[in-house]
């Protein structure tokens, strides 16, 4: 049996000694009494708690709504790092949005053999009704989430890509202003990057991207599926912070040929729309017919040039996994570029060879679903029992084309504030992008997610993870 490779500690060499990132900190960690540190994570709770920063768990009955869990030990990358990280970003996000203008148009990567036209046109998530249009000012991915891993010192792969409604960015923002609240002294200390300016650099971004119809100063509201959505706290959070209306699907009407919101003072246009609710709810006419939560009529406005949509509707097929396996060559086809970013080694069920492959070594690998989010639908292999390798081995054979594997990484850790002390967890990283006609704009930093069980690989909040502030700190 193959030995499990050792997972790299961010805060800890092998001898116990902090790493560069984490000197500081961990010298101020080290003068700190634990008993005040535990009253002062029982006091983050507490502001979470009363800041109402929920989400909601679908099929829960016991918990319809639930805190995140924070930890207090934050996560820290050097600016070195973190500049090397933004270089492999932002040419990802730049591939993405050339991949999405590419296959609503001439499909040029398709015409060059790099990509199966199969993943498009059987493609739930592809829009034909995009095709031939191009929203205002050539943007389809206006909000983007990037997950990545490490796994090493130096190596970074993302996980997925996050093209459609990202989430989470409330909590990025949330949580660092619980650490400034509960630990000002560190701020004073050690040089982090600010984060608090994401909802300005929202606002400027979606107001850079205003429709040809837009007269003045840019309308810009936020559509809401309503109080039920598992994420309603950040769509209410980020209107309120960004100065927008927060709108649900029966608050709009089509007013002398433009998306209007009722106010105080009768119905006013919008000019860009930031929608949390996917593509088939989006409008009735056009996706399901049975969508209460859309607005009749808003796709016809979208391609008049009426309304901006952010993100564009057909943008999901850029975070599809299937489309992942293929994001190297989508990299390289569009920036003529290796990708700065790897991406984790991936099975696509839908080809034999490799469906053979992960039936036979299916108790080593992870299975998604290609349209599968939360963490719901997945297969862990290692921690997975013979029966529920038996049932998924089924679920393969039967429909395929709607897995792909990838193998168990040795993600690597943090430590978490323990009641026994310090812990490793797992973690991820979930950077927020901006993206408008002139410029890509990164948040430095992101939201970081740590699987709380120990020896889990599930970092999901939907699954029982929770958060960690997100540092990217100068360096000296």
């Amino acid at each position: 049996m193959a030995t499990k490779p050792p997972c790299f500690d961010e805060m800890l060499n092998e001898d116990g000694t902090p790493r560069a990132a984490y000197a500081a900190y961990h010298k101020w960690f080290t003068e700190q009494d634990s008993t005040h540190l535990k009253q002062k994570a029982r006091d983050a709770e507490e502001f979470f708690r009363r800041t109402g920063i929920t989400f909601a768990v679908y099929g829960d009955d016991e918990a319809e709504e639930r805190l995140i869990p924070f930890d207090i030990i934050p996560r820290i990358v050097t600016a070195r790092q973190w500049t090397k990280l933004s270089r492999g970003i932002e040419q990802r996000v730049r591939a993405i949005n050339a991949f999405l203008q590419d296959i609503y148009h001439r499909q040029e990567i398709v015409r060059a053999g790099r990509l199966p036209i199969d993943l498009l046109v059987k493609n739930e998530a592809f829009v034909s009704q995009m095709i031939g249009f191009t929203p205002p000012g050539g943007v389809y991915t206006h909000i983007v989430g990037i997950d990545l891993v490490r796994t090493g010192p130096d190596e970074f792969m993302v996980l997925e890509d996050n093209a459609r409604t990202p989430s989470g960015v409330s909590y990025m923002l949330e949580n660092r202003e619980t650490m400034m609240n509960m630990f000002p002294e560190l701020f004073s200390t050690i040089r982090v990057r600010n984060v608090s300016d994401y909802p300005k650099n929202l606002r400027a971004s979606l107001s850079r991207v205003a429709p040809p119809a837009c007269t003045g100063d840019p309308v810009v509201a936020v559509l809401t599926p309503g109080i039920h959505n598992s994420a309603y706290f950040e769509h209410a959070f980020l209107a309120d912070q960004m100065g927008a209306e927060l709108v649900e699907g029966h608050d709009i009407r089509i007013v002398n040929g433009r998306v209007a919101m009722r106010t105080t003072r009768g119905y006013q246009p919008i000019d860009v729309l930031y929608r949390r609710l996917d593509d088939d709810y989006l409008d009735p006419l056009i996706f399901k017919p049975d969508s209460v939560l859309g607005i009749p009529g808003v796709f016809d406005l979208y391609r008049a040039g009426k309304i901006t949509i952010a993100n564009a509707p057909g943008t999901g097929i850029a975070d599809d996994k299937a489309i992942y396996s293929y994001m190297p060559d989508i990299v390289e086809f569009y920036t003529g570029e290796k990708p700065i970013l790897k991406n984790v080694d991936t099975w696509r069920c839908s080809e034999p060879d490799s469906l053979a492959y992960v039936l036979d070594h299916l108790s080593e690998l992870v299975v998604k679903e290609v349209h599968g989010s939360g963490g719901y639908g997945m297969l862990i292999g290692p921690a997975a029992s013979k029966k529920e390798l038996a049932a998924f081995t089924a679920k393969l054979k039967a429909k395929p084309a709607n897995y792909i594997a990838q193998p168990t990484l040795a993600l690597s850790t943090i430590p978490i504030f323990a009641n026994s002390g310090l812990a490793p967890r797992h973690v991820d990283l979930r950077p927020f992008v901006l993206v408008s006609p002139d410029k890509i704009d990164i948040t430095p930093g992101g939201l970081t997610r740590v699987a709380l069980r120990k020896g889990s690989l599930v970092v999901n909040s939907s699954q029982g993870g929770g958060t960690k502030d997100s540092w990217v700190i100068e360096d000296d």
